[in-house]
Parts: C-alpha cells; sequence; structure tokens
C-alpha cells in the first residue's frame, strides 16, 4: 500500500518531484575551519626562539583569526585555511614553514569557532546553534514542537534544495535513517495542523474538514471523526474520491469491507473526499446541486470535484 511506505510515495503520487535519499546526508561532516574561526598555533624549534615567542604571543593575546579565508603568519605571511580541518591546516603550514626552516613542528587548535546556526520557521521561530555532529532529531527536540504541528507537511531547506527528509518518520516512528546531519544555514520549516485535511460529505452525522497531521488518515478514523455514518445511508455506498494525484481516482466501497479490513489498507490522504450517499446516484449533476451549499463551504473539496468533472456547471 503506497499510502504506508512514507511522504516520499505520497508526494510522487501528487505529482511532485522528490529527489532520491542520498546516504551520504547521515554521514558525519568533518569540523572545518571558516571564516571568523580564531586558532591557536603554537610551534616548536630547537633553535628558533624568537619565532617561537612571536607566535605563542599572537596566540595568547588575540589568536589567528581567519578574515577573507586566510590567517597571517610571521615569516610566511598569509595562508588559506579556510574548509580544511585543523589536521590539514598544521600540516599545510608545517609544510611551509619547512621550506624555510628545516626541524620545525608546528601544532594548531581552535582558541574560538564561530558559531553555526540553522532557523526554525513556520509554527515554530527560533534559531538553534549547532555543529558538524549536531543531527536533524536533536534540533527539533530543542525547537519544542507542540503537539499541533504537521510533521508531514514540515521540511528542511539546503540552499534552495529540499531534502527528502519525513519528519514523522523520524519523531514519531523513530526511524533514524531520517536523521541527517545538520549544515550550517539549513533552514527547518514546520507546518501547522490546519495545513493538511481531508473532506468527509453526504450522509455523516457532521460533514466538514478533517484535518490530518502525518499525511494520511485511516477511513475508519475519518467516518468516527465526521460523528459516524447516519441511519439513512447507504452503507454499500461509500466512496473516495482521490482528485488530488497525478492520476485522479473514484473509490466505491461497501462498510462491511471497512469494517473488516485492517485500518492501514484503507488510508485516506491530504486532499481525498469521502462521500457517504442515501441511495445510489444516478444523476450527478442532480445529486451535486443538492450537496454543493456543504462542498462551498470547503473550498478545497469543492476545487477537487470540479478537477475531475463532477462539478459541470460550477463557477
Amino acid at each position: 500500500n503506497q499510502k504506508n511506505e512514507g511522504k516520499t510515495a505520497i508526494l510522487k503520487m501528487q505529482g511532485k518531484k522528490v529527489d532520491e535519499f542520498d546516504k551520504k546526508l547521515l554521514k558525519e561532516k568533518k569540523e572545518v575551519i571558516r571564516d571568523e574561526d580564531n586558532l591557536n598555533i603554537e610551534i616548536y624549534h630547537p633553535k628558533r626562539e624568537d619565532l617561537i615567542s612571536t607566535i605563542k604571543t599572537i596566540s595568547s593575546q588575540n589568536g589567528f583569526l581567519v578574515r577573507e579565508k586566510k590567517i597571517f603568519l610571521p615569516h610566511l605571511g598569509y595562508i588559506k585555511v579556510e574548509n580544511l580541518t585543523i589536521k590539514e591546516a598544521r600540516e599545510k603550514i608545517q609544510k611551509r614553514y619547512l621550506d624555510e626552516i628545516e626541524d620545525i613542528e608546528v601544532f594548531v587548535s581552535f582558541k574560538e569557532k564561530k558559531t553555526n546556526k540553522v532557523e526554525v520557521a513556520g509554527l515554530v521561530n527560533t534559531q538553534i546553534w549547532v555543529d558538524a555532529k549536531t543531527r536533524l532529531f536533536e534540533v527539533l527536540i530543542k525547537a519544542s514542537l507542540p503537539s499541533s504541528a504537521n510533521l508531514f507537511k514540515s521540511y528542511i531547506l539546503r540552499g534552495s534544495s529540499f531534502l527528502p527528509v519525513d519528519f514523522y518518520r523520524l519523531m514519531k516512528e523513530g526511524d533514524m535513517s531520517q536523521n541527517i546531519y545538520i549544515e550550517n544555514k539549513d533552514k527547518i520549516y514546520i507546518a501547522d495542523g490546519y495545513s493538511s485535511k481531508v473532506y468527509v460529505l453526504g450522509e455523516v452525522h457532521k460533514q466538514g474538514a478533517i484535518n490530518i497531521l502525518d499525511g494520511k488518515i485511516s477511513l475508519k478514523e475519518a467516518l468516527a471523526e465526521a460523528g459516524g455514518v447516519s441511519c439513512i445511508a447507504d452503507k454499500s455506498f461509500i466512496q473516495i474520491f482521490r482528485a488530488n494525484v497525478q492520476d485522479p481516482k473514484i473509490f466505491l466501497l461497501n462498510w462491511k469491507h471497512v469494517i473488516e479490513l485492517p485500518s492501514s489498507s484503507l488510508n485516506l490522504i491530504e486532499g481525498d473526499i469521502v462521500l457517504v450517499g442515501a441511495t445510489i446516484i444516478s444523476d450527478w449533476n442532480k445529486f451535486i446541486t443538492q450537496i454543493l451549499p456543504s462542498i462551498s463551504l470547503f473550498d478545497s473539496a469543492y476545487k477537487g470535484f470540479k478537477n475531475m468533472g463532477i462539478i459541470i456547471n460550477g463557477p
């Protein structure tokens, strides 16, 4: 059942482009040197006490600040260190010194690391400080997501790319295959609980829109939310209109089958319209005219019917 395969499967059904999950997203990145980082540098040499003292004084007083990707070193001048790890920077600096001075040993460490952050927007607005070891789960916990968050429609943006990560599987099902490493300047959007709906109309006690937080809801749950099927309903005639997908479909179900089958085999997705009829419908235009006032209250449901060509003369 495609609805049980998670966010990617549902989005593909809706005709949306979804990139494949790249396993590199789960690979820990090395901490690298960036602009505004401050470095401690020390050297050892059996004779060059002057150079040792100069570098030690700079490190202890101000440090070696990375500006425009470079640091300035006595005797060497400017040297580019941006995007190097501490180990790589040490090796590069030592090689440069060895070109000039024999038997020199270089030691490099962070004096002060510029803090990285991600922005969380939408239902939650905050900034979370991160480093190379920070993962998505930790960020979402720190963001204190309310229970009304729609995890299915929440997403993470890296540069201009949407990452194919399923927040619901991570936070509700504990699926750590979705627990990617976070990068500086990632943007996370948390959708609210009113952003995904299904519609239950016809012979139920409470017609209306039902919010779904997880990308899907079982048909049984949706009918229960609508107060149940009325006593005059034709229980052999429950229809599901799936208009919000590339290949729209209409499903006809019997209540007897609905109650016998597992809930997970009868899932509704965003934009689905459930219609419980009183009798077999032979004249669609006449029937739609009768329920049009109810449909018109729910703009998305109206558009769904209209897109499928069921409302012929609607506005």
